[in-house]
């Protein structure tokens, strides 16, 4: 599982290291493709798999599922790790999610996410009062 907020810096060849913590999980091979939010997802080879055939029973004749899954599949790149845990993110994700130099790197569960320090700086700052006083149920059975 995927947990915390860690602090990488992207490398002038659009490189970053990845957490340690989350080096075992992403052995298998990394997918990263455009996330919500302008955030890049980083999921496990075998993750990505999973949420792709879930993807798949979306009806063809569903105009959103058509969209959603032409922009999620169309930005998503298969990368290794180098010998130092380093790896490449490509220019159009870089440019998707507005990285510079400072990245935030979070755990969400079952993938990671890549944003820019300043824009999840923004968001954090705008989605945690309602976070913290959060009075009905968002997600069934979770609190």
């Amino acid at each position: 599982m995927f947990l915390g907020t860690h602090s990488p810096k992207l490398d002038d060849k659009g490189r970053i290291i990845l957490p340690a913590k989350f080096r075992d999980q992403l052995g298998s091979g990394i997918v990263l493709t455009r996330g919500q939010e302008r955030c890049i997802y980083v999921f496990s080879a075998v993750e990505f798999e999973r949420v792709h055939e879930r993807i798949r029973q979306a009806p063809m004749t569903s105009a959103g599922a058509r969209d959603f899954l032409r922009l999620f599949l169309s930005g998503a790149s298969s990368e290794s790790p180098d010998s130092q845990h380093r790896i490449s993110i490509p220019a159009n994700l870089r440019d998707y999610a507005g990285l510079a130099k400072e990245l935030t790197v979070i755990g969400v569960g079952d993938r990671a996410e890549i944003w820019d320090t300043e824009t999840w700086n923004s968001y954090y700052t705008e989605r945690e009062s309602a976070f913290a006083s959060q009075t009905e149920e968002v997600i069934p059975g979770v609190f």
